[in-house]
């Protein structure tokens, strides 16, 4: 696919963690206004709080509003204290007990839940750091048993479960999601949250290719600026990332979800953040499309060192 010269193709969000100062409400005007086609929904407590009573109602109330600024969702489950109020993004899926393995994959049944009564694009979640003690082995196998559940309840659904690899986490990688997607048969509701800026950290290989080596499974994107080494999300500008071939290698891909930017640690300037973030990327889109895009050739799974 040729990158067209028309205004956006790709479908851009702004994650509301990156809005945690706004109310809900406030927030989803705001990118309806900008232009934004959709939101990447944290379940936190400030937004849509997952462990409240009337998730159900609360969650519909949220799919009204969603409907009266015409945006879609893609449902995140990165909260950074959602279920240990001391300890960030804990409990994992690969925690060495058993019930704070099961809170983990509880707060993951409920973002399905929640995915399909708001019509998502699909749910992201994360592997978790190995902890301390625990062998890989036992790491993997207890990530396959907690995303098989996972699969079971967004399978009734229809929906889309999009891993992130995260710099870190025992699945930190596209090699790591391949190896998780194997273990599990290859189900084909399991897919791959691509974040462009970690593809910039720690990858051998531009982002752009990257993104090329996700396509066949990618379900869902986030999007910053970065630098080589340095796992800080960065406004668009400030890091290292060339972004019109990233955006044209969406775009030969036919990638339709959401493009999310991620800016958690910029809330206290979300609304200039959010709007100098769609100028950006739009600018950067219609530069993508003034040339036709380069061609690469398809690495071998074996070699896609992603």
């Amino acid at each position: 696919m040729t990158p067209s010269r028309n205004a956006p193709a790709l479908r851009y969000a702004y994650g509301t963690n990156g809005l945690a100062d706004l109310r809900l409400e406030d927030a989803l005007g705001l990118l309806a206004d900008l232009g934004y086609a959709g939101v990447g929904l944290t379940l936190d407590h400030m937004h849509l709080d997952p462990l409240a009573p009337r998730l159900p109602a609360r969650t519909a109330e949220v799919g009204r509003a969603l409907a009266r600024h015409g945006l879609t969702a893609t449902v995140e489950t990165g909260a950074r204290y959602v279920l240990d109020a001391r300890r960030k993004h804990h409990p994992t899926l690969l925690d060495p007990d058993a019930d704070a393995r099961t809170a983990r994959t509880d707060l993951l049944l409920k973002a399905v839940r929640v995915a399909a009564d708001l019509g998502a694009h699909a749910v992201h979640c994360f592997s978790g750091p190995l902890p301390t003690g625990t062998d890989p082995e036992t790491g993997w196998k207890r990530l396959a048993d907690g995303v098989g559940t996972v699969l079971d309840a967004a399978g009734a659904a229809g929906l889309p479960v999009a891993i992130e690899p995260e710099p870190g986490h025992l699945l930190g990688d596209l090699a790591g999601f391949h190896r998780l997607r194997t273990a599990l048969g290859s189900p084909e509701l399991l897919g791959v949250t691509l974040d462009i800026g970690h593809c910039q950290c720690l990858e051998p290989r531009p982002p752009a290719d990257c993104v090329r080596q996700a396509a066949p499974w990618l379900r869902h994107v986030q999007i910053e600026d970065m630098r080589r080494g340095d796992h800080t999300h960065l406004p668009f500008g400030d890091g290292e990332i060339d972004f019109p071939p990233v955006l044209a290698a969406l775009r030969e891909a036919d990638y339709d979800g959401l493009v999310t930017v991620e800016l958690p640690r910029d809330s206290h300037a979300g609304p200039a953040r959010a709007a100098d973030s769609f100028a950006f990327l739009t600018a950067a889109e219609a530069e993508a499309g003034t040339a036709a895009p380069a061609r690469h050739g398809t690495l071998p799974q074996e070699e896609i060192p992603c």
